[in-house]
């Protein structure tokens, strides 16, 4: 279990009702079952059909769900709906998981105990922490990938920063805004926890991988990571630009060096490697400053 921030803040909570939203394009083989079991363990289910051409919306009502149907805009577009429909009903924890049977709802009420004993504003049910699933290797390795390099740039450790089964407190959903496009909403969390100084913690998840995905798992993959870095220059600029800058000015003094080696041992100058060394610095130094001021510009807009 992980944790970022201080302690939780007591708030009053005027509901207790608990909310389950699942963001939904066209999963009409899974979603009726996936609403039926998500009903034993919430008081309410909003599924969020984002465009679907199938029966999903259909099936979702029939089941017991509150549908809210919205042109194809992705899931964060999906998941800022179906949260923003949970704060008019008040919630006092809002469950988060996908329509297409992956997650167990039988968890749900293990992903809510940590909020409900007032310990976490964010838990993330993670497919790492001991249980066995049927995920395959190669998913296993991407998914790891993303969570090193969301870990990094967000500042805080998570062991599956990718896993869409999570659950909100109160006070997390007032926070909670996403302007990610796409399936990067779940690394945004992790930014979003960093800019509220937000808890989290992570409790152990099964999954079902017996269906083929249904996006290129490449696609998806790069999706995420131009994602991270678009997150990065808005949320952690000194971060994206310092660590960009550093590395080129110090490609640039490696260059300068070589061509300072070149010149003592052949009186020659690499005129082509000496102008991209000092490129390289300038560039760097300029990076630099950059993030220096939009980390300043960010403070201060943060501040009011």
């Amino acid at each position: 279990m992980v944790s970022q921030g201080t302690t939780l803040q007591s708030e009053e909570v005027t509901s207790k009702l608990l909310v389950a939203v699942i963001p939904a394009f066209n999963e009409d083989r899974f979603i009726a079952s996936v609403v039926l079991k998500t009903r034993r363990h919430v008081d309410h289910v909003i599924v969020v059909d984002d465009g679907s051409q199938d029966e999903t919306a259909w099936l979702a009502e029939a089941a017991g769900a509150e549908v809210i149907r919205q042109p194809n805009r992705g899931k964060a577009a999906a998941l800022n709906t179906g949260l923003t429909a949970a704060k008019a009903r008040r919630a006092a924890a809002v469950v988060l998981l996908d329509g297409d049977g992956q997650h167990d709802p039988n968890d749900i009420p293990r992903l809510l105990e940590p909020i409900q004993r007032g310990e976490a504003d964010l838990v993330v049910g993670s497919r790492f922490m001991g249980l066995r699933s049927n995920t395959p290797r190669w998913r296993v390795i991407g998914q790891h990938a993303l969570t090193v390099l969301t870990n990094a740039a967000s500042g805080i450790p998570l062991s599956d920063s990718q896993s869409g089964f999570r659950a909100l407190s109160q006070r997390a959903l007032n926070l909670m805004n996403f302007t990610s496009r796409g399936f990067s909403v779940e690394s945004e969390m992790q930014f979003l926890l960093r800019q509220h100084n937000l808890q989290a913690c992570e409790v152990p998840i099964s999954v079902n991988y017996d269906e083929k995905p249904k996006r290129n798992p490449f696609a998806h993959g790069f999706q995420v990571l131009t994602g991270v870095l678009r997150l990065v220059g808005q949320h952690r600029p000194l971060f994206f630009f310092g660590l960009t800058g550093a590395l080129a000015i110090l490609i640039g003094l490696a260059l300068g060096a070589s061509v300072v080696a070149t010149y003592n041992t052949y009186s020659a100058l690499a005129l082509g490697t000496a102008l991209i060394a000092i490129t390289l610095c300038i560039i760097g130094v300029f990076s630099i400053f950059t993030g220096v001021i939009l980390h300043t510009i960010r403070a201060y807009m943060t501040e009011r």
